[in-house]
């Protein structure tokens, strides 16, 4: 048997990690600006986190949600005052496609409708939302068997409202920042106004912070810039630091029934050890803040490069567009520079390092980008 071949792979076999850096099975160093789709928020096999998962396999791996989990009890505690959401509750899952299921799910038990409403170019999970490819409003893409998506085109008041006005949408789910769809962000004013309407109409509003939160905007939550709250929040990829793991935080509008949602493996032991690892390091060495001081000065420097059509971003969730495809200058960075970034589209790269990311480090970064644009 051999792997289902649906993903495009570098030859690199990473075998190491520290911070970040990583290591291949030659000892060759590279320079983490991906971490793993956003994956990694405290940096690779920080000594706490490694700690504390070894310490709870030395116990207990994982037993089923039947039985009291107190460990999930400290996370939802814990989540609630670092994000300022206390008075939320947390549902633990798996993964971010599980995560805006169940919010979807929730959505639709509340109200009785089915139509979603999102974005151009917005990804939401494979199982549930996938990528519309185009700003057309008048797109429609299914969802399960019981209703479907329109899409519009994102910071579109007008458009927004007036599909909100006809009274049947279920729910509307927007990223904090766009991440596979470019690193475009919604405006303040446009959260603002979409906050409103949904209040207005019935409709849930579901912010899908998979990529955007655990402080890599450089708020806990990147909608936190425009000052709402939404009716749900959506989480996985750093609040396990590469564990498997994804969390719904629930306004106190939703009443829990016995039955209404279920899991196997979600909020499991090791999963809970590594949430509170992760919550730990991201509080006592001030990861937000750091991503938005460091993401600042990333965002101001690359502005300066002249080969980037647009730099767009915030914290340490920056997408840089070209004029052309980036295929080649990211095989430039890995192969030559050893850099890790990622893509967004054809002629977006997108960076995703770990929150703990130095000045120096970034300036490091910025001398390597430099030295692949001048090769091509």
């Amino acid at each position: 048997m051999k792997p289902f071949d649906v993903y495009p792979l570098y030859d690199v076999n990473i075998v190491e990690g520290k911070g970040c850096k990583v290591w291949d099975e030659n000892g060759t160093e590279y320079l983490d600006l991906y971490g793993g789709h956003a994956v990694i928020s405290i940096g690779h096999a920080h000594p706490h986190y490694v700690t504390a998962i070894a310490k709870q396999v030395t116990r207990l791996g994982f037993y089923s949600n039947s039985v009291i989990n107190k460990l999930q009890q400290q996370v939802a505690e814990r989540l609630g005052k670092l994000s300022g959401y206390e008075d939320y509750s947390l549902f633990l899952i798996n993964s971010g496609a599980e995560a805006n299921e169940n919010a979807l799910k929730l959505a639709s038990f509340h109200n009785g409708r089915k139509r979603i409403v999102s974005f151009g170019k917005a990804f939401h999970g494979r199982t549930s939302l996938a990528v519309e490819a185009t700003d057309n409003p008048a797109i429609i893409a299914p969802i399960n068997a019981n209703g479907h998506v329109t899409y519009l085109p994102l910071n579109d008041t007008e458009a927004m409202r007036r599909e909100l006005a006809k009274g049947d949408v279920c729910a509307v789910i927007i990223e904090g920042i766009q991440g596979v769809g470019g690193i475009k962000l919604p405006t303040d004013e446009f959260l603002q106004a979409l906050r409103q309407a949904c209040t207005e109409t019935g409709t849930i509003l579901i912010l899908d912070e998979i990529q955007s939160g655990y402080g890599r905007s450089g708020r806990f939550f990147a909608h936190q810039y425009s000052g709402i709250r939404p009716d749900l929040i959506t989480v996985a990829k750093g609040i396990g630091n590469g564990f498997p793991m994804g969390g719904v935080l629930i306004s106190p509008m939703f009443k829990p029934v016995y039955g209404q949602l279920g899991t196997t493996f979600g909020g499991n032991h090791l999963a809970c050890a590594a949430a509170l690892a992760v919550m730990d390091v991201i509080r006592d060495e001030e990861l937000v803040q750091n991503a938005a001081r460091v993401g600042q000065h990333l965002l101001d420097e690359l502005k300066k490069f002249p080969q980037i059509r647009e730099v767009r971003g915030r914290g340490l969730m920056i997408g840089l567009e070209f004029d052309r495809p980036v295929k080649e200058l990211r095989a430039r960075l890995i192969y030559d520079e050893h850099v890790f970034t990622g893509a967004s589209g054809t002629n977006v790269i997108r960076l995703l390092p770990p929150l703990c990311l130095s000045v120096e480090e970034a300036d490091d970064f910025l001398f390597r980008l430099d030295k692949a644009l001048r090769q091509g």
